[in-house]
């Protein structure tokens, strides 16, 4: 099973994806991953564990 965390907006996405990851480490998850937009570039992140 997994967790979806999404921002979309004009704000700083920051502080909405930390939260929003931090809700899904309590249900259990062990891995995240994070894709952001900037500048028209997509940048992808993934990690194992906390």
């Amino acid at each position: 099973m997994c967790g979806i965390v999404g921002y979309v907006g004009h704000q700083p996405a920051y502080p909405f994806l930390v939260t929003g990851l931090s809700r899904l480490e309590y249900r259990g998850y062990d891995s995240a991953g994070l894709a952001t937009i900037e500048n028209s570039k997509l940048e992808v992140f993934k990690k194992e564990g906390k």
